[in-house]
C-alpha cells in the first residue's frame, strides 16, 4: 500500500491507538508515527513495542509536523488537548479521533482546528475488555466497521482518511454525528449500562456470595461481566457526553422490559415466544451480516 502520511502523531497509546499503529505499520501507510501518554511507563512500554519511532512527553511536540494527529484519550480530555495542540498543527494536518461519542468531541474539539487542518471525527467499532500498550494488535480492525463522521469536510482528505482504515482491515461508513450517537446508544452504550448494572445486582444480592457468582456464571452473565470489565473513566465519560440518545433509548429498553415483565406475570406465553423469535431473527441477521466475528465493540475498549 502507498503512502498516506509521512508523520502521525497518536494522542494516548492504549488499546486502540496501539492497534491502529501496529496495524498501519503493517499496512506500510504511513512514516513516523510520534506517540505520546501522560504515563512515562506507558511511552516505554509502547516504544518497547514497537508501536511508535519516538515516545515525546508532550502533546505539543507529538504534534510538531505531523499530517495525521490522532485523539486516542478520553472524550472528558479532549477539549483541554485540542486547546493545547492547536498552535502547534501543521497547515494542512488532519486531526481524527477514536471516540465512541461524536456530538459531544465536535463541540470539545472543532474549535480549536485552525484555519488550514481539518478536523474528521471518527470512530472504529473494535475493542477489547483489555487496555494499555500491551494489548494493541495489528488485527483488531479486520472486518470491523469504522465510522467517520462527514461535516462538511474536503472530500479528498475524507477519501485519505478512509483508505487509512481500509488498509487496516476496516470497513468503513460515513455519517452525521447525531446519527452515530443514536445508533452507538443503541448498540454500545445502553448495553454496557445494563451489563454494569447487572453486574452491579449480582454483588447487591446478599443471599449470592462472591464466590457463588464467580462458580456459576452461565455464558449470559459472564458476558456481562466481560463488557463491565471496560475502562471506567472511559465509559463515564461516554454517558456524561451522549446522555441524550442514551437516556432515549434507556427509557425504550424500560418500556420493552415492562411489557416482559407484565407477560411472566400474566402468562402470557404466546407474547414471550413471539418476541423471542423477532429477537432471535434480528441476532440472525447480525451474524449474517458479519459482525459477529473478531472483538467485540467496547467503544476503545480498555481505553481509547
Amino acid at each position: 500500500m502507498s503512502r498516506l502520511y509521512d508523520r502521525v502523531a497518536l494522542i494516548g497509546l492504549g488499546l486502540i491507538a496501539g492497534s491502529m499503529a501496529l496495524a498501519m505499520k503493517r499496512a506500510g501507510s504511513v512514516g513516523e508515527i510520534v506517540g505520546t501518554a501522560r504515563s512515562a511507563a506507558t511511552r516505554e512500554a509502547a516504544l518497547a513495542r514497537g508501536l511508535c519511532d519516538r515516545a515525546v512527553e508532550s502533546v505539543e511536540e507529538a504534534v510538531a509536523g505531523a499530517d495525521l494527529v490522532v485523539l486516542a484519550v478520553p472524550v472528558g480530555a479532549m477539549a483541554e488537548i485540542a486547546e493545547r495542540m492547536r498552535p502547534h498543527l501543521s497547515e494542512g494536518a488532519t486531526v481524527t479521533d477514536v471516540g465512541s461519542v461524536k456530538r459531544a468531541v465536535i463541540g470539545a474539539v472543532a474549535p480549536h482546528i485552525p484555519q488550514g487542518a481539518t478536523f474528521i471525527p471518527g470512530h472504529p467499532l473494535a475493542g477489547t475488555e483489555q487496555s494499555g500498550p500491551e494489548a494493541g494488535f495489528a488485527e483488531l480492525f479486520e472486518n470491523r466497521a469504522t465510522l467517520l463522521i462527514d461535516e462538511g469536510v474536503p472530500p479528498e482528505k475524507l477519501d485519505r482518511l478512509a483508505r487509512l482504515w481500509q488498509g487496516m482491515g476496516a470497513r468503513v461508513d460515513v455519517m452525521d454525528a447525531d446519527h452515530h450517537d443514536l445508533v452507538l446508544a443503541v448498540t454500545s452504550h445502553a448495553p454496557h449500562l445494563i451489563a454494569y448494572t447487572m453486574v452491579g445486582v449480582a454483588d447487591d444480592l446478599g443471599r449470592v456470595t462472591d464466590s457463588e457468582v464467580i462458580k456459576y456464571s452461565a455464558a449470559g452473565f459472564r458476558d456481562f461481566t466481560r463488557i463491565a470489565a471496560s475502562d471506567p473513566t472511559m465509559w463515564r465519560d461516554v454517558f456524561l457526553n451522549n446522555r441524550e440518545a442514551t437516556l432515549e433509548i434507556l427509557g425504550r429498553f424500560t418500556e420493552e422490559l415492562f411489557a416482559l415483565q407484565r407477560a411472566i406475570r400474566t402468562g402470557d406465553g404466546d407474547m414471550l415466544h413471539d418476541y423471542f423469535t423477532r429477537t432471535r431473527a434480528i441476532r440472525r441477521g447480525i451474524v449474517e451480516a458479519g459482525q459477529d466475528t473478531g472483538a467485540p465493540d467496547f467503544g476503545r475498549g480498555g481505553k481509547a
